[in-house]
């Protein structure tokens, strides 16, 4: 197993809430306002996780009906035993093969998962396959590139500074294609019609510094998965250089970045 592999870890659902799903949440809400979907609506959620934005879709969007797949089986069940509510359906299914008919549903979304799907023009073509038409497409991303996840920036600087290797795993470098102009380009070679791209920003806010440093700890997701890695020693100096970067006498605040793209299947 690469090193690539071996740290995007995508299992342990409580872990990832702690990292990242309940950031995810903050701009769950304000994607599906902006996305202005119909109501009593048929959709596909790609890449549910722990279940941010079905519940932001469950809140604010009216649905009929909601069919939420993830590959990972812990997510999955995570999302099924804390989301009770009978439009929706949990089903564990990758992006290159959605458990959906031809021209079957209205609204095609995904949060925080494009960039981690290798075959992404694959992807986006099984989502054009099965919305109707005139169906909406819509997703959000980190900007990585410009620093849109502060804390996670923050933590590829400083393990960069103690181990130059770490460099080639920062998100920021994994995903150049995360900016506006990048996913504009990715939204024409897959043949979506009007693509619209605008930010979404929130504050990242962590009560003090073991407060920002835990999850990096459990293992779920990038960063944490590189974390926990490492030797204990390894480890302790990295904690310790954050320490001196960020300061350990109270709040630690971040900025929240994410591109969010909606637009019509291809005709």
């Amino acid at each position: 197993m690469d090193t690539v592999s071996r740290i995007d870890a995508w299992a342990e659902a409580p872990s990832y809430e702690h990292y990242m799903g309940r950031w995810s949440r903050r701009i769950a809400a304000p994607f599906v306002d902006w996305l202005d979907p119909p109501a009593q609506a048929d959709w596909l959620e790609v890449g549910c996780g722990t279940g941010a934005l079905t519940e932001a879709v469950l809140a604010g969007a009216a649905p009929r009906s909601i069919l939420a797949v993830d590959a990972s089986d812990g997510f999955v069940a995570h999302a099924r035993s804390t989301i009770r509510d009978g439009r929706t359906r949990f089903e564990v299914a990758g992006a290159r093969r959605l458990p959906a008919a031809d021209a079957a549903i209205d609204v095609v979304a995904s949060a925080l998962v494009l960039n981690f799907i290798t075959d992404r023009p694959a992807a986006l073509a099984e989502m054009q396959r099965v919305l109707r038409p005139d169906g909406l497409l819509g997703f959000y991303v980190w900007d990585y590139p410009g620093g849109g996840i502060g804390f996670i920036d923050a933590f590829w600087k400083a393990a960069a500074d103690i181990d130059p290797r770490a460099a080639a795993l920062d998100e920021s470098r994994r995903f150049p294609f995360c900016t506006r102009f990048g996913l504009l380009a990715l939204c024409r070679a897959a043949g979506l019609r009007a693509p619209v791209i605008e930010p979404i920003e929130t504050q990242i806010v962590f009560r003090d510094f073991d407060t920002f440093w835990l999850p990096f700890t459990l293992g779920a997701g990038p960063a944490p998965g590189y974390c926990a890695g490492l030797a204990d020693d390894h480890r302790a100096a990295l904690k310790a250089h954050l320490a001196r970067t960020l300061g350990t006498g109270g709040t630690v605040r971040f900025r929240a970045r994410a591109w969010a793209v909606k637009a019509q299947r291809r005709s």
